[in-house]
């Protein structure tokens, strides 16, 4: 691989739960990094726990990536490709690397526990290799099935970590870690290996929470005769007070935050910028994104972020969103079309999400409980009450006749008028919301 080759890359989830915003991170990062670079995206399921993955899960997965605008361009999932998985075995077995052990959990807790008292580091024996076949029919006979263990080579691994620098991770002081379960099934390590390097994953970006299993991983890709991808491990997102994500976590979930209202580019701001050496803004554009993300520029501290992060981002990105983007959800939200536009303008700058629009345009259309805090105010305003057609400027013209008329003026001539129009405090310009909610609506509200 050389340097100006397109990258190809991957995300890698577990079909067991939903995704939470701290998975977005990774995918984001992986899929950011191929945009800017003109590569490719995979999506592979890890679906090789049988009883936790769930079809409906992984439909999530891609429901999720596609909500943040991520379309691989590459999709598999780990259960279908189990033969070439047991072709990788097989060759490993063949030259030693792999090898079978018969030890039950509670024997291997045993030895654990022993080694701890002696003051010696609790990583495997290698007991099994020391088993004669004499042994292994014995065990075999007993009704155990062997686990399978990748004898590691005792040395340091180094690379070139695109987050980190300079990494390395000293495998003498692992365990020989196992890749097949007694029951014939793989955990995460060989199959993620073995279609890394199937596929031609030139990149692997991904939590720093994998900085062991690359030291790992390096060693599997090796004995195997593949080429080494280029390994690249950021921080992890955590809440404020350092608790780290999970996909128990509904409330940050990627389907709660969409169910909530709020807009991926704020989840995708907060999920790529925070720990960054960026700050943590409101960026619509993927590409303006992807222009941000420097992976040398992430820092080892832990990625922590405040959910509430979240409004501020999201408010900022609905303040500066164009009508075209919201208009069909304006229209869910009961918006005559040939009012959507001048309406969306006109309450943008009040709203936190696009949501919150509905609100008001009830309020534009009515009915709505007017509050006359003094009749006599009310009814003079009404009499000044311009005749149509109106416009932005009528509001001003029509407030400053009652201004005129009355002497009142300031927070005492504009809150009687928005209390009768509106029934609240607070809300978008009167300005812009005059002219929705028309002459006869007005004049109604104003006599009530």
């Amino acid at each position: 691989m050389t340097s100006d080759t397109p990258p190809l890359v991957r995300f890698a989830p577990s079909p067991t739960g939903y995704l939470h915003i701290g998975n977005a991170r990774p995918a984001l990062l992986n899929a950011l990094f191929a945009r800017a670079r003109g590569g490719r995206f995979l999506l592979r399921l890890d679906d090789t726990d049988r009883e936790r993955s769930t079809a409906e899960f992984a439909e999530a997965v891609a429901q999720d990536l596609a909500w943040l605008g991520i379309v691989p361009d590459l999709f598999a999932r780990q259960s279908d490709r189990v033969a070439i998985h047991d072709a990788a075995a097989a060759q490993l077995k063949a030259i030693g690397r792999l090898y079978p052990c018969y030890e039950t959990q509670e024997e291997l807790e045993r030895r654990r526990r022993r080694q701890l008292g002696r003051g010696m580091p609790p990583i495997y024996d290698r007991a099994a290799l020391d088993l004669t076949e004499a042994d292994r029919a014995a065990l075999h006979a007993e009704g155990r099935t062997p686990h399978w263990r990748f004898k590691l080579e005792a040395r340091t691994v180094e690379w070139d970590d695109l987050v980190r620098g300079k990494a390395h991770v000293d495998c003498a002081s692992l365990s020989d870690p196992v890749l097949i379960r007694a029951d014939g099934s793989y955990l995460y390590t060989l199959p993620s290996v073995v279609d890394d390097a199937e596929m031609g994953i030139t990149h692997v970006i991904r939590g720093e929470d994998h900085v062991t299993n690359t030291g790992v991983q390096v060693q599997i890709f090796e004995a195997l005769g593949q080429p080494v991808p280029v390994f690249g491990h950021h921080n992890l997102l955590t809440t404020a007070d350092g608790e780290g994500l999970s996909k128990r976590l509904g409330h940050l979930s990627l389907r709660g935050l969409r169910e909530a209202g709020y807009e991926p580019g704020a989840v995708r701001s907060l999920a790529v910028l925070t720990g960054s050496a960026e700050a943590v803004r409101a960026v619509a554009s993927l590409d303006e994104l992807a222009g941000l993300v420097d992976l040398a520029h992430i820092s080892r501290a832990p990625a922590k972020f405040d959910p509430h992060e979240l409004d501020g981002l999201n408010a900022r990105l609905v303040h500066a969103m164009p009508f075209t983007e919201v208009s069909d959800r304006l229209a869910a939200q009961g918006v005559p079309p040939e009012r959507a536009e001048a309406f969306w303008m006109a309450v943008r700058p009040n709203l936190a999400k696009v949501a919150e629009a509905g609100d008001w345009w009830r309020v534009v259309a009515g009915p709505v409980e007017p509050v006359i805090p003094d009749a006599g105010f009310i009814a003079a305003a009404a009499a000044l009450l311009p005749s149509e057609p109106w416009d932005a400027e009528t509001w001003k013209a029509w407030t400053g006749a009652v201004k005129a008329e009355t002497g009142t003026k300031g927070k005492a001539l504009f809150m009687p008028l928005r209390l009768a129009l509106t029934g609240l405090e607070h809300g978008p310009d009167l300005a812009g919301l005059l002219p929705l909610i028309g002459r006869d609506a007005v004049l109604a509200r104003l006599t009530a």
